[in-house]
């Protein structure tokens, strides 16, 4: 922005700002009802009710399948294989974090993993005393 137009935005005053509020009150772009008004029935009529989604039980099935897989409304989710059909690499995927020991302080990885806790660390001291 430059100065000269820094110099026009300080000229304008009062009678163009009440205009172009008192336009966009008039012409309703909020929503509400017919009356101008908030309308808690209408609004309770458009929200979405939670879809409670089943759990699946069965343990054979939970052994046997990707439960969850099967995105359309028709067909089976997908069938687990067995250990040899999968490859090597698979099984020495972390699960899990690693350790701060693990970690060389030479990395940017080792840096963001203190950072991190760190902040969960303050935020947990915020939270204590707001109770």
């Amino acid at each position: 922005m430059s100065f000269l137009s820094i110099l026009r935005l300080s000229r304008i005053g009062k009678h163009v700002i009440i205009p172009t509020q008192y336009v966009i009150q008039t012409k309703h772009y909020a929503a509400g009802s017919a009356k101008g008004g908030f309308d808690k029935k209408r609004v309770h009529k458009t929200t979405k009710q939670k879809i409670d989604l089943p759990v699946e039980k069965d343990i054979n099935k939970l052994l046997t399948y990707v439960c969850g897989s099967n995105i359309y409304k028709e067909g089976e989710d997908v069938k687990l294989k067995p250990d040899s059909e999968y490859p090597e690499w698979i099984w020495n995927i972390r699960t899990e974090p690693p350790k701060l020991e693990e970690l060389d302080p030479n990395t940017k990885q080792y840096w963001r993993y203190i950072r991190r806790k760190a902040l969960i660390r303050n935020n947990l001291k915020i939270k204590s005393r707001k109770l």
